[in-house]
Order: C-alpha cells, then sequence, then structure tokens
C-alpha cells in the first residue's frame, strides 16, 4: 500500500477548497490546483477564512490555523501535481471534462499514483477506462460542505484493485471521515436516495402542494431533517442536483428520476442556489 505524503485537489470551488482544508489540518501536504488564477486565489482567500473562523469558536488554535495554511500550496497547471502520492478530482459535474481531467492526470501523473474522483454521480469505471492506471482510479464522494460532514462515499470502480481501495480508506480515516463503501452504480448511496427526494419536493412545489416554507418545515419537523429539501438543493446547488438527476433518469431509464420541469427552469434563470444569491430562497436579502 502507498504511503500518502501529498494529496493533489482539483478545483478551489466549496468541494474542493474543503477537501484541501481537512486534508492539511489531518497533516497531509495539499497542492490546490485551479485553471483559473483568480479562482484559485478567491479559493485560498476563503480557505483561510474558514480556519480563521475555526479559530474564533475555539476549535482550532491559531498555531494549528498557520500550520495548515502553511501545508497548502496552489497552483494552475497539471505539472504542479505531478509527483502528488494521490489526487481527488474536485471539478464541475460533467462527464467530458471529467474524462479530460483524467486522462491528463494519467500522463503527468508518477507511477503508483491514486487518481480519485468527488463526483456524486459519474462512472468511476469510465473515468479509470480514460487512463491507463484503471487498477488506481477510485471514488471519493465528500459530503457537503466538507469541513462539517462526516461521511465518504468510497466507490469502487470496477477496475479499482484493493491496494487502491484500502489506502483510500486509510487516507479518508487520517481525514477525520467516516466511511461507506459502494460499487459504481449512478448516484452511489447517498445521492440515490437524497435526489429522488429533492425532486419529489420539486414537484409538489410546482404543483402549488405547499410553498417553499411549507414543504421544508415539514420535513424538518414531520421527518427530523436539520434542513428541509429546497434548503438543502440551495445547498448544494440546483445544478448539481439537476445534473445528478439527469444522469439517473438517463442511466437507468426510469421515469421515476425525471427532472421537474420547476427546477430545470430555475438553472436555465441561473437561480441557482446559494452560490448565485439566488435559489428557491432569495439570499441577497439575507444576512
Amino acid at each position: 500500500m502507498a504511503q500518502i505524503e501529498t494529496v493533489g485537489v482539483i478545483g478551489a470551488g466549496q468541494m474542493g477548497r474543503g477537501i484541501a482544508q481537512v486534508a492539511a489540518q489531518a497533516g497531509v501536504n495539499v497542492r490546490l490546483m485551479d485553471t483559473s488564477q483568480a479562482a484559485l486565489d478567491a479559493g485560498l482567500v476563503t480557505l483561510g477564512k474558514d480556519l480563521e473562523k475555526l479559530v474564533g469558536k475555539g476549535k482550532i488554535s491559531s498555531e494549528q490555523r498557520s500550520e495548515a495554511l502553511a501545508r497548502i500550496a496552489g497552483g494552475t497547471n497539471s505539472a504542479f501535481l505531478s509527483d502528488c502520492d494521490f489526487v481527488i478530482e474536485a471539478a464541475t459535474e460533467n462527464m467530458e471534462l471529467k474524462l479530460k481531467i483524467f486522462s491528463g492526470l494519467d500522463q503527468s501523473m508518477k507511477p503508483g499514483a491514486i487518481l480519485a474522483s468527488n463526483t456524486s454521480s459519474i462512472s468511476l469505471t469510465k473515468l479509470a477506462g480514460a487512463t491507463k492506471r484503471p487498477t488506481q482510479v477510485i471514488g471519493m464522494h465528500f459530503m457537503n460542505p466538507v469541513p462539517l460532514m462526516k461521511l465518504v462515499e468510497v466507490v469502487r470502480a470496477l477496475q479499482t484493485d484493493e491496494p487502491t481501495y484500502v489506502t483510500t480508506c486509510e487516507l479518508a480515516t487520517r481525514m477525520g471521515k467516516l466511511l461507506v463503501t459502494t460499487k459504481d452504480m449512478p448516484g452511489f448511496i447517498v445521492n440515490r436516495m437524497l435526489i429522488p427526494f429533492i425532486n419529489e419536493a420539486c414537484f409538489s412545489l410546482q404543483e402549488g402542494l405547499g410553498t417553499v416554507e411549507d414543504i421544508d418545515q415539514g420535513a424538518r419537523l414531520g421527518l427530523n431533517h436539520p434542513m428541509g429539501p429546497l434548503e438543502l438543493a440551495d445547498l448544494i446547488g440546483l445544478d448539481t442536483c439537476l445534473s445528478i438527476a439527469e444522469v439517473l433518469q438517463r442511466e437507468f431509464g426510469e421515469d421515476k428520476y425525471r427532472p421537474a420541469a420547476i427546477l430545470r427552469n430555475y438553472v436555465a434563470a441561473g437561480w441557482l442556489g446559494r452560490k448565485s444569491g439566488r435559489g428557491f430562497y432569495d439570499y441577497s436579502k439575507k444576512a
């Protein structure tokens, strides 16, 4: 099994910087990469602020914050990751983009390095097939927000070998996560259950069954969920929810996964949730 000293993370957005943060806090050296310098800089600034909030809450010391930040380096090309032992891709949920990333990583990474994807629905078997190291490709699906959510879904591609699986589990445990293992099926475990639930809430809103607030309050109080499905969709990103729903419908060919028209319309309008300032709720009017 490989000894993981340096982890690369592709994507400095919400998921990528969260993965980088928990890895650095666990004592792992991190190379955070984004093709956009502006996005990389913004991600690093936000990451620093997130760690500072933990200091303010007394969860870590100022020294621990400084040590974590010192373990993170930023870069804008794949060569920057060439000597990493393990790379986690956290780019946009798009098959063509991820296939391109994995093919490029395969050519630039050192032999023996493990390539992981944080994909929430895309086939790891297909991603592995785009490389010449398919046995060393695996899914490592973190939950959002990464620093707060304990779960990681470890997704075995058809080709994933046992050493890759064991090393990935050890790394996730080192990062303070609890694991479930799933085979490579659309949506894996969590999103296979979650996205139809969110989609049904969208249908309920579309049909006028209740208001946004009533639907979410019903889930919070009636199902004892910490967040309502529409509020959660805003946190995840409505574009991401739509993308996963489309994958489920396409791959299973079942009408029960058909995305609600209101979800499609919100995405078409650019109302993507918290990240755009408006989704099912209007965040521009809230502190």
